[in-house]
This record gives C-alpha cells, structure tokens and sequence, in this order.
C-alpha cells in the first residue's frame, strides 16, 4: 500500500482518484452549474459516494483466493461505478439500456411473488406520483414568490398601518373610506412621507417618497446580490440556459440542489421588489426544476439514473412555465420547444399532468385575488379585422428587430463582464444598475409600477368605470351598443401616457440589456413583453385614432362604422407583447399557446401567429441564436443543438484524434497491462475513458473503459484485497489463462468494460457523425478502418469542429 500511496503521490494521480469524489456531492446533487465564475468547490453536503465502502469489515473477497488467483470483485455493483464526474456528458445509450434491464428484472421477479407484483405496480406508479408531487411543490413556491414580491413591491411606496404584512391593494379592500374613482387611497394605506412628516403633500414630501423608493430598492438588490454570491453562486440570472445543457445531457452538480432552490426563490422575490428590469418567470422556471430534482431523490428508479432524471426535469420546466404564465398548455409545449433535449411520448403525458397539478395549485392558493393565475389576464371581446394584420406585421418587425438588437448587446455586455475587471464586483454592479433604475424610475409612474402591473394596465381594455389615464377618453356617445364602448377622441390623460409610455419604452430598451445576466436572479419573459405592449399599445391608440377621425378613408369605411368599437388598443398591447417575446427567445408555437391562455380566447390566434413568424423571420435574418442559446455559447457550455443543420463536407478523419504528427492514441490492452501500467497511463492523461484493444500491435477493438470506473475499481480492489499489488495484471476477457504459482492475484474488469462502444470508419461524412451525436446523445465514438482502431471523436471534438466550420473560436468550448 505504501508504494501504491506513493506512486499516486509522485503522478499527481490523488486528483483522480477514489478519494478525490468523498469530497463531493452524491448523486442527490449531481446536477449543480456556475452560473457566473464557475466555482468548482461548491458542493453540497452529502454522504460521499463510497459511504459503503469498507462497511463490511468480514468481507474477504468473496471466496476469491490464490487458488484461481482471479479477483472478480464486480459480481455486485461498487458505489460510484457508473456514475459521472461533475462537468461530465451522461452516456444516454448506457443509461437506458440500464434502466431497461432494471424494468426487465422487475417484470421478471413479479410473476414470483406478492410483494414482487405489489414492487412492481408501485414501479410504475412512482413516475405519476413524482409528477405529483412537483405540481404541489412548484404551484405552492410560487404562490408565495408572488404574494412576497407584491407585498414588498408596495412596501418601497408606503405600509399599511392596519396590518404591515397586508399589500397597498389588499390594505384598501376592506376600507370604509375609499371611493371607486380613488380606490388605491385609503386611510388605511400611508405613503413614508405620511410616516415620516406627516403629509403626503409639497415637494418636501415628495423627495420623502423618492428617498425612501432609492432606498428600499437599494436595500433588497443588495440583500439579493448578497445572498447570491454568500450562499448559492448558482441562484443567478434566469437559469434556462444552464437548464438546456443539463437536459441535454451535462453534468453540473449543484445547479439544481437545495441550497440553490432556498437562494433562488428568497432572491427572487427581492430582485423582483427591487425594480429592476427583470421578471420572475424564467427563474420560475429553474425553481420547478430544482424541486423535480431535489424529489428525484425519494424514487430509486430516478435517482440512480440519469436519463430517467432528466425526463423529470423536462416535466418540471413545463410545470415552472405553467405557474409562471397560468398557462399549462403553454408550458408543455415550452419544454418541447425550447428547453427538453430527449422528450419520449410518456414524457409529454407526464409534462401535462405535472403541468395541471401545478397551475391548480397556484390557482387554489389565489395570490393575486381575482381568481387568476396571472395579474395581468385580460379577455378582449372586439374581433379583429382583416386590414389589422398589417400593423400586426409591423410589431412582428419590430419585436425581431428588439430581439436582435437586444441579444448582440446583452452578449457583448456580458463578454465584457466577463473578460474584464467589471466581472469581479457583481455587488457593485447591481448596485449601481439598481440606483440608476430607481433614480429614473420613480418620476413616471409607469416605470415606478411593477412590470406585471404594467403590462396589465397596457392590455386593458377601457371600459366605462376605468379611471386610468390610458382610458382618458372624451365620451361624445348616447348608448353603447351591446355593451361595447364605440371608438372615442383621446384626452389629455391618454396624450399624457403616450409621452409617459414613450419615455418607459426607451429606459426599459435601454436598461434591459444591463440587467439581463446580472449576479441575481432576472428573467426575460416580462421585460421582453413589457417592450412589447408599451410599443403595441402606442400602435394602437394611433390606429384608434386614426379610424375616429379618418372614417371616410377607404381602409377603414369598409368594415368601421360611425359609432363601432373599431379598434382594441389592449389587442395591439398583446400581440407586441408576444411578438418582441418571440424576437428574443424564437419562441412560436408555445409562445402562441401562452399568449392566448393568457387572453382566455382563441379568437386571436391568426394575429398572434402573424407576429410570432415575423419577429422570428426578421430575428433570424439579423441572427440565428436566441438568447439563451446565444448564453450557453458565451459560457461555453457543450450543447450540441438539435435544431442546426451541419452542411460541411467533412469527413470522420478530419475530426479525429490523433491527427497526423500527434503522438499515438493511449490504449489498454484486454490482457497485458498492469495495475502500475494502467496508473501511470490515468496520472499522466486527462483523458475521461480509454479504448481497449487486444493489443498494440493489432489493434483490433475490444471495448472503451471509463476512466472514473478504472479508478473506483482499482482502489475498491486494493481495499478488500490485500493481494493485489502493482504488478497484478488487470484482465478485460472473459476468461484469464492459467498462471504460474505465487503470483500476484489478478483484476477482472470485464463488467466495467463497454463491449459496444459505437464505432465509425474515417471515411464517415461528419454529418452523418454529428446526427448520431445528436440522436443518441453520445459521448464519444471511436474511428476504425478495416476493424483497426484508428482515433476518436468526443462531443466536445464535434463542438470544436462545428465552431471552426462557423468562423467561430473553437476555443470557446470550455468543458470536456
């Protein structure tokens, strides 16, 4: 043991070894990533993954002696094995192939026996009842995310001496002495200038109200940041592109743990309260998936594989996007869409009902008190008229110009974050974004708004009681028809939003791109959509306008009649919404389903399409990548996109390692190595698994051989065996031929050995190469010509290979 100990002393090999992973998390976390400077000492605190290990003090070798002098220790799984380092690809192929031959072996065994049938029905039923559970869990998180950050939104404007934990606008329900026309003042309800000078009047009071707004909003940003970076690195930013990559197969321990889930949600709710240009609804997102994994835990079937894993954590994204929007249709179809990678039928049927639990659950907890999922939930009832498809078009335009311009600023403000001093003081930052916003905001009352409730008042539809100034208009009518109010002249109040909604239109473009990316939690979806329906709503009451006092023009004569309710301006405010949201995320489909389970009706559907396939076609012109794809290459994580064609004519060869002039491919071979050899070769490589051959000279393939097994299982080996030294030869066959008396014991390791690694010949097309890595989500594959082992190609080599063809650094893909 001594000279083993020093030998991994003198090659560095203790960073590879067995003893290396106590310190890291188990399996309970096995999904955790940097979401700003990747801090690789982040881990939670778990058993280490040999906890069993050395247990069984008795245990001899299983009756394995010098007699055969063959140790076989792999009859019974060793902790570890078949498990994955963290900033790891999973096998796909290797996963489900495991988990079919678990089902196999239940089925089997509940033919035999009660209690074998009962293990089974239970099996089966454990992936609904998951599912269960994470509607619950996620419905119920958000429910509180929302009631906290409406409470501590209004908390910067004044308290409510009633009753402090009570919001501006439940402080008022129950009042005696409020008016319709004044329903948001009560005496109930005291601005901090009423607290502190005791009036609410003069410009003394005011500058009272402006301090106490920078402070508040100062004050929970720097909790926010501060909570981020102390406890839970991984808690920031919208977390849907590491969630992608995840999903896609990577390994990122801790990005999805407990700690990150607690962080997460707390700081959301202040990020949110703080005002800046952020929502929740990505982050939601992250939250739900946190839960999926955090519960996986209580399910062997899903903790001890990966794959079954990452269908939870599909089902999860949906369930986050449902409780964010209201909208579970919406949300399944996000995940198919934009975030799953490997999305089976069963997966769809289970994505729904997670989905259902969920948004039933926030519906029963009522957070916003009318009954919705969202506050800003809005029915139109005005249908739309042919002719509208044109300015629809035109806020297609708009919302894929936003989305392009957006995301090349916000990536060339982050690169910079990243590659300059700027990175290393996030509080500062955030700080510093938050006065800026608060300082600006505070003036007009659109901006001093949350976003939600903006966005809510844009897709208003005016009706006769409303007394907001976007429904200041002059009523020169006798009798509404039907209940609708007809098309009507401006007054002053909607000219004075116009100019106030055109000063937010700009500050929310402009402060967006800073904000997004920031070391706190911070969402796309709402100030993407909030662009969107401010330049809408401006739209609209242009085109409401214009149909009033130019009836007689040809476009409008046809089909808007003297005294109709024309135009819908809250419509226009919508379809904005949708579009700009679309220009950022290339989101279709869903993104439509979303909008129109927001708005209750499917009337509006053709509208909603128009503008979604324009911002996309326009967004796409100017840039392929939607942001978090444009994220996840920033970051250089190794996400092989499903959707890219890859249209080089390149060959297997070309791709491959070694190339010409490289030093020889690093083999094992199936019957001559030893323990030392195989040492040395693992402490003088990085590499993560190795092919074996039958021998050097012949090459023939026999397997591949993960570098993380060869560890474990070596050192597992010199633990229970006290035989086995460095000169012990590890055998991969079958059968080892007979050896001579006193000679050390050998190693079988045959049952870590892959006797079906997948294999090309080097003159396989590279697009062929990279639709089986797509596909199959592999790994690595090995190269052979005429059945000789000629290299390899890794997932991270396919990456390189593709950036390369795109003029791109191919340096940019930071993790194996």
């Amino acid at each position: 043991m001594a000279m083993w100990q020093g030998a991994m002393d003198n090659r560095g090999f203790q960073q590879g070894s067995f003893s290396s992973f106590q310190n890291s998390s188990s399996d309970e976390d096995l999904m955790d990533i940097p979401a700003t400077a990747m801090d690789f000492s982040m881990r939670d605190d778990v058993p280490p993954l040999d906890r069993e290990v050395g247990e069984d003090k008795s245990y001899n070798g299983g009756g394995i002696g010098y007699s055969n002098r063959i140790m076989d220790f792999l009859e019974e799984p060793i902790p570890g094995v078949g498990t994955y380092d963290d900033f790891n690809t999973i096998d796909w192929v290797r996963e489900k192939s495991r988990d079919r031959d678990r089902h196999r072996e239940i089925t089997n065994k509940s033919k035999e026996s009660t209690w074998a049938l009962i293990h089974s029905v239970s099996d089966a039923f454990s992936g609904w009842l998951l599912m269960l559970l994470i509607g619950l869990l996620s419905g119920s998180l958000a429910g509180l995310i929302d009631i906290s950050a409406h409470w501590m939104t209004d908390l910067k404007e004044g308290i409510c001496t009633g009753g402090f934990w009570f919001n501006h606008e439940h402080c008022c329900w129950n009042s005696d002495h409020v008016t319709f026309e004044e329903r948001d003042k009560c005496p109930e309800w005291n601005s901090w200038s009423q607290l502190i000078i005791s009036t609410d009047e003069g410009a003394f009071a005011y500058i009272v109200n402006y301090f106490m707004y920078v402070l508040w909003a100062l004050l929970f940003a720097f909790l926010a940041v501060s909570l981020v970076k102390v406890f839970a690195p991984y808690a920031c930013g919208s977390g849907i592109p590491e969630i992608k990559t995840i999903l896609s197969g990577f390994i990122i321990r801790g990005y999805l743990g407990k700690w990150t889930l607690v962080i997460k949600t707390i700081t959301l709710v202040l990020a949110v309260s703080s005002g800046l240009s952020l929502g929740k609804e990505g982050p939601l997102v992250h939250v739900a998936c946190c839960c999926g994994n955090i519960l996986c835990h209580c399910f062997n079937k899903y903790r001890k594989n990966e794959a079954k894993r990452r269908e939870v954590l599909s089902a999860a994204a949906a369930a986050g996007v449902s409780v964010a929007f209201g909208a579970p249709i919406g949300g399944v179809l996000f995940s198919l869409e934009e975030v799953s990678y490997y999305f089976p039928l069963k997966t769809l049927w289970r994505s729904f009902f997670a989905a259902l639990v969920a948004a039933f659950t926030l519906r029963s907890i009522n957070p916003f008190g009318n009954s919705r999922l969202v506050l800003f939930y809005v029915e139109f009832h005005t249908p739309w008229h042919l002719f509208e498809l044109v300015p629809f078009i035109l806020l297609g335009i708009f919302g894929g110009l936003w989305g392009a311009l957006f995301i090349r600023t916000n990536i060339a403000w982050c690169r910079k974050r990243k590659t300059t001093q700027l990175g290393k003081y996030p509080v500062i930052e955030v700080l510093v974004v938050t006065a800026i916003t608060a300082i600006l905001a505070f003036p007009n009352e659109y901006t001093r708004m949350s976003t939600s409730e903006l966005i809510s008042e844009l897709f208003n539809d005016c009706g006769l009681l409303d007394s907001s100034k976007l429904c200041d208009y002059e009523n020169r009518f006798n009798t509404s028809k039907g209940g609708e109010l007809p098309d009507r002249p401006a007054g002053v109040g909607v000219y004075s939003a116009m100019w106030q909604l055109a000063l937010t239109l700009i500050l929310k473009i402009v402060i967006t791109i800073f904000t997004f990316g920031m070391k706190i939690p911070s969402g796309l979806f709402i100030p993407s959509m909030a662009v969107g329906a401010i330049a809408g709503r401006l739209l609209g009451v242009g085109m409401e306008q214009l149909a009033y006092y130019h009836q007689e023009w040809t476009i409008f004569n046809s089909w808007c009649s003297q005294g109709a309710d024309c135009i819908t301006p809250g419509l226009y405010a919508m379809v904005g919404a949708a579009a700009c949201l679309g220009g950022v995320t290339r989101m279709t489909v869903s993104l439509v389903v979303i909008m129109f389970e927001l708005t209750g009706g499917l009337e509006y559907i053709v509208p909603l399409m128009a503008a979604a396939m324009t911002s996309k076609w326009v967004a796409d012109a100017l840039g392929r990548e939607g942001i978090y794809d444009a994220h996840i290459r920033l970051n250089g994580y190794p996400f092989l996109e499903a959707k890219e064609e890859f249209a080089h004519k390149t060959l297997a060869m070309d791709v491959m390692k070694p190339r010409r002039n490289d030093p020889l491919l690093t083999v094992l071979t199936q019957d001559s190595m030893t323990v030392e050899d195989v040492e040395t070769i693992i402490s003088e490589t990085t590499y993560s698994g190795f092919p074996v051959v039958v021998s050097r000279e012949s090459q023939r393939l026999v397997g591949f051989v993960l570098r993380r097994d060869l560890i474990i299982s070596i050192e597992n080996a010199r633990k229970k065996q006290d035989g086995v030294v460095s000169t012990s030869i590890i055998y991969f066959t079958e059968h080892s031929p007979p050896l001579p008396p006193y000679t050390p014991p050998t190693l079988k390791l045959r049952n870590i050995l892959d006797l079906s690694p997948f294999t090309v010949t080097d003159l396989t097309p590279m697009e062929i190469v990279v639709d089986i890595f797509r596909k199959l989500g592999l790994r690595q594959c090995l190269v052979t010509h005429n059945g000789r082992l000629l290299g390899i190609i890794t997932k991270k080599d396919v990456l390189k290979h593709i950036a390369q063809m795109a003029n791109q650094d191919p340096d940019s893909i930071l993790f194996n």
